[in-house]
């Protein structure tokens, strides 16, 4: 029968001898019996399930503790994991808020009245001049990834001091449309922006309009954040007297407002590393930078605000990108 099922060349002497043993004692399969000891280490159904249940108990558990709860080797749990489920460790992303479902619900009403706002009349954002406020620092530390440079595997690593950002700074305010810059200033040292600040801001502002903007002096709307001082009577009252509408911008959403998505990161990525050794040294820098930017960064800047409203609406109002 030996023969018959795996012919002569397949059986070696010894393992045909075991064999017919295994049968004279009455066994009808020549796989090898359970034995007492160390449990099966493959990656079993049964291991997979046990694995995915430790997870969904813990989604922080170390594979190290997996590994000593379930009596399997590391590698194992290591390979159900990734292979078998399909898994992988992530940090938890940076968020400026946890938004409530309300909040959420608001930024998708927003964006979808903005977008719609926008098929009606494709011209819609052309007038539109928005702004915000942001420190700046004489020296901001460059990022990791900045320093960051190729080299050999043989060649020494760099190595950097690890330094915060200086106490010397001034608070820039900064307002632009599609075409460019229309107004910046730097907040004096020592001044408070509360509400009558910000409203002989908003004056100087529609004074530059006038002069160097012409083309959207008669129709010109704005958009800022919801901060108290934006918001304050005497700012509300201000804008309703020159005629200028406002848009609508929702709480807790930096991901939607074009000075915080594009103008303030690619200022500072590019003034990192720097030391610019005083106040005035500061504000020409940054003038300088605010002035080089190319008309057509702001127009893609524009069009990036119309396609985060559908991305927003699409994510259900949660945030859509790291900060």
């Amino acid at each position: 029968m030996l023969k018959e099922a795996f012919g002569d060349d397949c059986l070696s002497r010894s393992q045909s001898n075991r064999w017919h043993k295994m049968f004279r004692e009455g066994r009808e399969e020549v796989a090898d019996e359970a034995r007492a000891g160390r449990p099966s280490t493959s990656r079993t159904d049964d291991h997979v399930t046990r694995v995915r249940q430790l997870l969904n108990s813990d989604r922080r558990m170390s594979v190290r503790l997996m590994s000593e709860l379930l009596d399997l080797p590391k590698t194992v749990v290591h390979e159900i994991v990734s292979e078998d489920l399909a898994m992988r460790k992530i940090c938890a992303k940076l968020v400026p808020r946890v938004l409530t479902d309300a909040q959420k619900q608001h930024r998708v009403e927003v964006c979808g009245e903005l977008k719609e706002l926008c098929e009606d009349d494709p011209n819609f954002l052309d007038n539109v001049i928005t702004g915000n406020e942001s420190w700046v620092f004489e020296y901001d530390p460059e990022s990791k990834k900045q320093s960051s440079e190729w080299h050999t595997t043989s060649s020494p690593r760099q190595m950097k001091a690890r330094m915060s950002k200086s106490r010397m700074k001034c608070m820039l305010i900064v307002f632009f449309y599609a075409k460019g810059i229309v107004h910046h200033e730097f907040v004096p040292t020592g001044q408070t922006v509360n509400a009558q600040f910000y409203k002989e801001v908003l004056q100087r502002l529609n004074h530059r309009v006038a002069r160097v903007r012409k083309e959207i002096r008669a129709s010109w709307k704005l958009h800022h954040d919801n901060a108290p001082v934006h918001t304050a009577f005497v700012v509300m009252a201000y804008l309703t007297k020159i005629g200028v509408t406002t848009l609508p911008q929702p709480p807790y959403s930096p991901d939607l407002a074009p000075a915080d998505f594009f103008l303030f990161p690619r200022l500072k990525r590019d003034l990192k590393g720097k030391h610019l050794e005083s106040v005035d040294n500061v504000q020409a820098t940054t003038t300088a930078y605010l002035m080089s930017i190319p008309r057509e960064e702001f127009l893609k800047a524009y069009d990036a605000w119309k396609s985060r409203w559908q991305k927003c609406i699409d994510v259900e109002g949660s945030y859509f990108e790291n900060f």
